[in-house]
């Protein structure tokens, strides 16, 4: 797990991740759908390295006795819970789901979800606001899930959110981070965490995606369904603490010629 003094070189030293007041050493997180069974998964979230796990409220079995649900599987103690409103088409739904993760045990933090078009599963912005309104003023502490639109993340600071959480590339789709200037954008402009969610295919996206400059990463269909889910939530990790070292290490300047690495002065002829 990441120590909040990792160090690259001299001086260079990274803190916790914080959002809504709470400290988290990791910057990945990781939803809990798509695995072959329960196993796999808890072994998989371990290898992450992820302290912040996603739970799809509308999806999974509520009941904690069950051995067949997921919640039988994550001990609220060695993982924080995130539920999340995860298919759900409107506000009202995901409104309503919330607050069914609150009265069936979770805590007061959602990841708000409300997606807009059933093909490409991108969000409906206008509905997430709405949703996101409601649910700060009853007290939540909502983290949304978003476009990579900078109106619609400033919109979502506004509303209350802790962390605003712009997708990559559509969900479950494996393409990477596509616009990242909108991406840097959104981050160099909000206060609050960004947390880039959704789109995430392989390490070499997780580690460009943190290079960005952005606070954190949630993922789970890179990790779930790969060969082995085990070796590639490994990988993940490895990615994330990469990515963000390079970003505050500061990369070389891009030049459209070459520059010798080793100096010219003193030669011998």
């Amino acid at each position: 797990m990441t120590t909040t003094t990792e160090r690259a070189g001299s001086g260079l030293a990274d803190g916790p991740l914080t959002i809504g007041g709470r400290d988290f050493e990791s910057r990945l997180i990781v939803g809990t759908g798509k695995y072959p069974d329960n196993k796999a998964m808890v072994e998989a979230i371990r290898a992450s390295g992820a302290e912040m796990v996603t739970v799809a409220v509308r999806r999974v079995d509520l009941d904690r006795s069950s051995e067949e649900g997921i919640l039988h599987h994550l001990d609220p103690d060695e993982f924080f819970l995130l539920a999340n409103t995860a298919g759900c088409y409107n506000a009202d739904d995901a409104v309503r789901y919330a607050r069914l993760a609150r009265a069936a045990g979770f805590n007061e933090w959602i990841k708000l979800e409300v997606i807009g078009d059933e093909k490409t599963l991108l969000p409906d912005v206008q509905a997430t606001l709405e949703a996101a309104r409601i649910l700060v003023d009853e007290g939540f502490k909502v983290m949304a899930y978003t476009n990579d639109d900078l109106v619609a993340a400033l919109r979502l600071e506004d509303a209350g959110c802790v962390s605003v959480m712009p997708l990559a590339s559509p969900i479950g789709s494996g393409l990477g981070l596509v616009n990242p200037y909108y991406i840097r954008e959104i981050k160099d402009r909000l206060e609050v965490p960004v947390i880039v969610d959704a789109g995430v295919g392989t390490a070499s996206d997780a580690c460009a995606t943190m290079e960005q400059g952005v606070d954190g990463v949630l993922m789970n269909t890179a990790i779930a369904v790969a060969d082995d889910p085990v070796a590639m939530a490994r990988a993940m990790r490895l990615g994330i603490r990469a990515g963000r070292l390079a970003y505050l290490a500061g990369r070389m300047p891009r030049r459209e010629i070459a520059v010798p690495s080793s100096p010219t002065r003193g030669m011998l002829d």
